[in-house]
This record gives structure tokens, sequence and C-alpha cells, in this order.
């Protein structure tokens, strides 16, 4: 099956221009209310809302806060889009007109500050438009839509909680799945590769025990923050020293909690660590000289007991099907401009988009959508100032609305189209 011609496209993105207007609203809309993982409730009523609106059979609350709509249109193939829904607890920073100012409570019953700090704004608004050009321009194509709005991707919970909650039997198996992400390239711009495309990643917590003392009588203590500080830097050794130097490895420390006052010797520290790889050996490698080193540090201090080390969380490696790679790269070809179509390494981010492929035995395409404006983007490289423009999970992350909304939804109708027969 060949992809789609760009007259099916065009028919289909007729009427994005017009449409373009009430897009930027809900995706302000949907930018000013974020909220956390599995908490996505009025977000999962909006794109349910335009779904249903659209012709969509539309099924709610699948994995706790997920939607999933269908629309079935002849035979052909069924083709999966897939948009995650959930924000961050950051404190936005970006001045927009649309800031977040929402607070809200986590899981551990703290206040936080909400903001969509990763673009899954942005994901939701591309799905809402493309499902609803491809609802309206039905005569273009034949087959069955199946879009899916996922929960709790920041926590790596959502894929596998709607999987656990029956997608793959209430649902149909989709010939391809395809997803996109924005990213701090030029807007405008598609980026993508055959294989590995984002890397698998471990988030752990570490925590030591020592026993506590008054800062003036160290010698009746065992000092769980020198224990602390000498596992950091020893990890630090993991991938100078037992990582290939042809093996991408990152070891972070992003969080190292340990006692109230300056002169009171704590009982334990905590210790949270993120790991980042791209193969499973290296991977398997990496988490357990992480444990040996933890436990040698602690028993090297003489703790009471041994160190605790709990998963917090774990995305696995998204791989892109080769041959399904490809053709969404024709097709993108064949609609955008050359040099806005671009191959991309492997980045350290990670998602949780892979499950569904994986899981499913099916092919499965990821690719980035480009949402740093393109003149701020080409004066920071001139400059060589390219690491100071804003990322995702920054407090200053926004990408610029245009083109970055129409290039999205451009891009999911195009790559739903490689596959949709005529």
């Amino acid at each position: 099956m060949s992809p789609k011609s760009a007259t099916s496209v065009d028919v289909t993105l007729a009427t994005l221009g017009s449409s373009l207007p009430g897009l930027e609203t809900l995706y302000a809309d949907i930018h000013a209310h974020p909220e956390l993982s599995l908490q996505e409730t009025r977000t999962a009523g909006l794109a349910a809302e335009r779904l249903r609106a659209a012709g969509y059979d539309v099924t709610t609350g699948v994995g706790k806060t997920g939607v999933v709509g269908l629309l079935r249109n002849g035979d052909g193939p069924t083709v999966m889009l897939r948009a995650d829904m959930d924000a961050l607890p950051v404190q936005e920073a970006t001045g927009l007109p649309y800031a977040s100012t929402v607070t809200t409570t986590d899981r551990e019953g703290n206040t936080v500050p909400v903001m969509h700090a990763c673009g899954h704004d942005m994901h939701v608004t591309w799905l809402v438009g493309a499902a609803t050009l491809l609802a309206q321009a039905r005569e273009s194509w034949h087959g069955t839509l199946m879009l899916v709005f996922q929960p709790a991707e920041e926590t790596a919970e959502g894929a596998q909680a709607m999987i656990d909650d029956g997608l793959f039997k209430r649902f149909p198996k989709p010939d391809v799945v395809l997803g996109q992400h924005v990213m701090p390239m030029p807007a405008g711009v598609l980026a993508s590769r055959e294989g590995v495309v984002t890397s698998a990643a471990d988030s752990l917590q570490i925590r030591l025990f020592g026993r506590g003392a008054h800062g003036s009588m160290p010698q009746a203590s065992i000092d769980p923050v020198v224990m602390a500080a000498s596992v950091v830097m020893r990890l630090q050794t993991i991938v100078s020293r037992e990582v290939a130097p042809n093996d991408a490895v990152v070891v972070t420390i992003g969080a190292l909690q340990a006692g109230t006052k300056e002169n009171v010797i704590p009982d334990e520290a905590i210790i949270k660590l993120n790991v980042r790889t791209f193969d499973d050996e290296v991977r398997k490698r990496v988490l357990a000289s992480i444990e040996r080193i933890v436990r040698a540090e602690a028993d090297a201090s003489g703790s009471p007991k041994p160190p605790e080390i709990t998963t917090l969380d774990h995305y696995n490696l998204v791989t892109n099907d080769a041959e399904a790679t490809k053709r969404v790269a024709a097709a993108f070809r064949q609609h955008f401009a050359d040099d806005h179509v671009v191959t991309t390494a492997p980045t350290t981010a990670s998602e949780d988009f892979g499950s569904f492929g994986a899981e499913w035995h099916v092919p499965a395409v990821f690719w980035f959508v480009g949402g740093t404006d393109p003149d701020l983007y080409a004066k920071a490289k001139a400059e060589g100032r390219l690491g100071e423009l804003p990322t995702n999970h920054n407090p200053r992350f926004a990408p610029v609305i245009h083109p970055t909304l129409e290039t999205g939804v451009e891009a999911m109708v195009v790559g739903a189209l490689a596959w949709l027969a005529a």
C-alpha cells in the first residue's frame, strides 16, 4: 500500500486555516489549566467533547483518565494516533498572558504549582485538530482511526495503565501506531529516525541509614550526609570508568536530601537519581554498578542497616519500525519542504509511547516537531547560545504557537493518510 497522494492530503487540510483560531483558543485554555498525572479530568473532558462533536465513538476513563475515540470509515487499515495530556509540578515563568497560575495537591499531599512545561497541551491540541479535519474529509480516505489521549506520561504510568485497563481487548488492533512530541528545534521542522529514537530511563530512590548525633559530637554518629556525598561522587565514575566511550549513558543525581538543622547530624539521607541508556545490556550493568556502589559505601561507613533502593519509574526504549518510518518520512517529504524534514540522532529524552507498539506487536513511529521561534533559534545558534534556550521541563518553556500548531496538525494528518486507503 503506497503513501496517500497529495490530493487526499490537500482535501483533508483544506479547512485547517479556518480552524486555527479555535485550536489556538483550545491550546491557551489547556495551557492555563494544567493537570498532574492521572488527574487530567478536565483535559480529558475537553478531548472527549471535541471527538464526540466530530462524530467519533468515544470511551472515557481508560486507564483512569484516558480517552479513546474511534471513527470507522469503511474497509481499510486501522491507524492509531496518540497524544499525552499530563503536566508537571513546575512554577511557570513564561510571562505569557495565558500562563498557568494553578496549584494543586500531589499524591504525597503537598501543595505544588502546575505547568505544561513539556508541551503536552500542544500535543492534545494537535490531535484534536487532526481528528476534526480527518472526520470532515471522510470522502478522501477509508479505514479506521483510533485516537488515544493518554494520561500520566510524565510518571511512566499512563500507557501501561491504558493497556492494563483492556486497551488491547476493547479496541481494534492498529496496523500502525503514530505519535509526536514538541521539542526545542526550529518551529516548522520535523525530525525522526529509524530504530531507537528515545532512551530507556530508570529513576531510583536511595535511602541511606546512619546514626544521628549532635553536630559537636561527630564521633557518636554514623553520618549519612558524608555517606551520601561519597555515594554521589563515586556514582560519577560509572560513566567515566565502567562504560565504554561509545555506549551513551547518563547518570544524573537530581536530589540529595538530609537533615533539617546545621548542628544536628541526621539519621538518614535520601538520594534520587535518573539513568538514561540506549542498550539493554548496558542498562543492566549500570543499574548493577549503582547497587554495588551504594551498598559498598554504606558498608564502608558502618551503616546500621543496608540501604533501601527503590525504583520510582521506568521507561522502555522507543524504537521506530524501519519500514513504517520510511513511509512516514516519504509522506512528510511529499508535503513539507525538504529542509523541514530531517533525520535526528537518538535523544536521551524518554517516553512511554513505545509500550503501545511493542506490547501490541505492531509497527510504531514517533517523531519530533520543532517549537522554538525559528529566528530566535537561528540567532542563538549563530551566537553559540543554543544551550540557553528553554528546553522541555524548564519553567520558561513555551512553544511559539505558529507555525508549531499547524505543523503538528499537518504532520498527524499526513502520517495517518500514509496508511488509510483511498
